[in-house]
């Protein structure tokens, strides 16, 4: 094996489409700079997501890098250029008109991570994303946007980042170039990846044909009190040491560790 960064994923927008550079920061603080730095929320300060809405899916953007990002509805030609920071009205202003109701675009110079308390990132292989596609009949780049991880990892079989976490209280410790990082537990998924990255249409049983499928094809390095349901994909991670990362950077794992224990 010669695992390697095959792929840099932020996502400047939480929910929106991928920015992905061939070379990024890991921050102290453990996102990747940039990533999920804006969200879009609505009047009662909850996130507009895909989670909550479908009509996320059909919303497309493009970036020219991480503060400037062009918006379009799915299948349209036509579409509206804003910097995040500067037109921050216009661009509200245009996302209240497409979802139908106020919105607002708040920024935190951290980001915004799902869980706050591993902030890392999120961790998966391109055999995995290939694998999975398989099960579905659906192009890889259909099921990498499906399920947004941040760093992909390529030289490696299916599932060889199951390898990056271990029992409840303990931690892998791996390397990606000179960043250090700790490997937590496997990601709980909800149910974004059961739908169409562009259209939001749900795909029908995804839930239970990705469960049925992830225990014939379980590895035996998966086995884990953390791994306690098969509707698990991607690993979580903390940052140990923060630094830049580039694609075609070496990746390694350096061993276990029990948590706190540095």
């Amino acid at each position: 094996m010669n695992p390697r960064l095959a792929r840099i994923a932020l996502f400047p927008v939480k929910s929106l489409d991928a920015h992905e550079p061939e070379r990024s920061r890991i921050t102290t603080a453990g996102p990747l700079e940039g990533d999920r730095r804006y969200a879009i929320v609505d009047g009662e300060g909850e996130y507009v997501n895909g989670k909550r809405t479908a009509a996320v899916h059909r919303l497309r953007a493009a970036y020219d890098g991480p503060e400037r990002v062009a918006l379009s509805e799915h299948g349209s030609d036509a579409s509206r250029e804003f910097a995040l920071e500067e037109d921050r009205e216009g661009l509200e202003g245009w996302l209240s008109g497409y979802f139908g109701y106020p919105v607002e675009v708040v920024r935190d110079e951290i980001g915004m991570p799902d869980r706050t308390t591993l902030s890392g990132p999120t961790v998966i292989s391109t055999a995995t994303i290939e694998e999975v596609a398989s099960w579905f009949d659906l192009a890889p780049e259909n099921v990498r946007r499906r399920f947004r991880a941040n760093l992909e990892i390529g030289g490696v079989p299916a599932f060889w980042e199951d390898r990056l976490f271990s029992d409840r209280g303990r931690v892998v410790e791996f390397s990606v170039g000179d960043v250090r990082l700790s490997g937590v537990s496997p990601c709980q998924r909800c149910i974004v990846p059961a739908r169409d990255p562009d259209t939001g249409e749900e795909l029908a049983d995804f839930r239970e044909r990705f469960i049925a499928r992830r225990r014939e094809t379980l590895p035996e390095w998966t086995e884990s009190d953390r791994f306690d349901h098969p509707f698990r994909l991607m690993v979580n991670t903390r940052v140990s040491e923060s630094g830049w990362i580039e694609v075609g950077d070496p990746v390694e794992i350096r061993g276990e560790r029990t948590k706190g224990d540095r």
